[in-house]
């Protein structure tokens, strides 16, 4: 891989840079990540703590671990994490959603590592960490081979990576696209690109050409009748796959 090449999209960073006031308003224009939020956050917490042998009902169950969060936005995920004893890292190509993301975390009290960079600067430069998460922003790079090789490289020797996305089906495009931008207009319009969307035999093709083990993909779904997020074995949507590096010998 060569440190110039690079797979952010500006027109990408561009869109979600004009929301950033947006990231910490629940019933704002982010209002449907918030509401998804808690679903992440539980499955990131039992694949962690499982994988390293911690407790999960302990209050600060990831201390002493390294978490990367590629394309943070606003600090959502990186903050709680933070909360949960990690130490994060946030990087998001957007300069604006890095201030909104520092200003927030230190309102709260949390300490995050935000940075204004990218996955390959942070390769580049040999960082390495105990958990690297992409988590809804492979469906925003420009060329994702890419950017999931040069995420990959920084996972340590048996740890771990967390990628969630958008499964490539008409059942995205009419749940994800025409439903959730168009009609019930959870997402501004324009948010996703239905012909980005990754399929879950892409997503591991890639993280395994990175030198990575997928041990587990799960769905993601909305249940209208309790109005609320939750986890299932339906791909066709939403999912997130964990992959591992295995342990030096």
């Amino acid at each position: 891989m060569t440190a110039t090449a690079t797979t952010v999209d500006p027109r990408e960073v561009e869109r979600f840079a004009a929301l950033a006031a947006e990231w910490w308003n629940p019933r704002g224009k982010m209002r449907v990540l918030h509401r998804f939020n808690p679903v992440r956050l539980a499955y990131l917490r039992e694949k962690i703590t499982a994988h390293f042998g911690r407790d999960p009902r302990a209050i600060r169950p990831l201390e002493g671990l390294r978490l990367l969060d590629i394309g943070c936005g606003g600090g959502l995920l990186s903050e709680p994490l933070a909360r949960m004893g990690a130490s994060v890292t946030g990087i998001d190509p957007a300069e604006r959603n890095v201030r909104i993301a520092a200003l927030h975390a230190e309102e709260s009290g949390v300490g995050v590592d935000y940075r204004a960079t990218t996955a390959e600067a942070l390769a580049d430069a040999g960082e390495r960490f105990d958990v690297v998460m992409a988590m809804e922003v492979v469906e925003h790079v420009a060329d994702v081979d890419l950017f999931l090789a040069r995420a990959a490289e920084m996972v340590k020797p048996g740890g771990l990576m967390v990628a969630a996305t958008l499964n490539r089906t008409k059942r995205s495009f009419a749940l994800a696209i025409v439903g959730a931008e168009y009609v019930l207009g959870w997402l501004p319009r324009g948010t996703h690109d239905w012909k980005r969307f990754v399929t879950p035999e892409e997503l591991q093709a890639a993280l395994e050409t990175g030198g990575l083990d997928v041990v587990a993909r799960e769905g993601v779904v909305f249940n209208p009748l309790a109005d609320e997020w939750r986890r299932s074995s339906d791909l066709s949507v939403n999912y997130m796959m964990l992959a591992e590096r295995r342990a030096a010998a």
